[in-house]
């Protein structure tokens, strides 16, 4: 099961590579965003709740659909940016087995136990 998760989250990463090949946007951009989404860690500075809360707001597919689809809407090239690279990067965690945080511990997910 495990495999065909993996590819399932490839194929979502490479649907996002395509809708920001849609973009108006020099390609480099794509690889120097795609991390940036990590920013959602720094909640894990004050605890794990806060950490959990933060690092799954910028992780969670559905907020960043929702996003690219209100750019679409509001025709804001911006906001479709930013729904595909959170969905991109969402993708591109899973594909290692990041998941979304539970607020114990950063190593529990949706997706099991981080590391050993």
């Amino acid at each position: 099961m495990k495999t065909t998760l993996k590819i399932e989250e490839l194929a979502q990463f490479l649907l996002g590579i395509f809708f920001f090949s849609q973009l108006d946007y020099a390609w480099w951009w794509f690889p120097v965003l795609l991390l940036t989404p990590d920013i959602g860690m720094l909640g894990y500075l004050i605890n794990t709740k806060v950490g959990a809360l933060t690092y799954n707001i910028f992780h969670h597919k559905a907020i960043a659909i929702a996003i690219g689809l209100s750019g679409f809407y509001l025709n804001n090239s911006m906001l479709i940016l930013i729904g595909v690279i959170l969905f991109s990067h969402a993708s591109f965690d899973r594909i290692f087995g990041y998941g979304l945080k539970y607020p114990d511990s950063f190593k529990n997910t949706h997706l099991g136990s981080i590391g050993k």
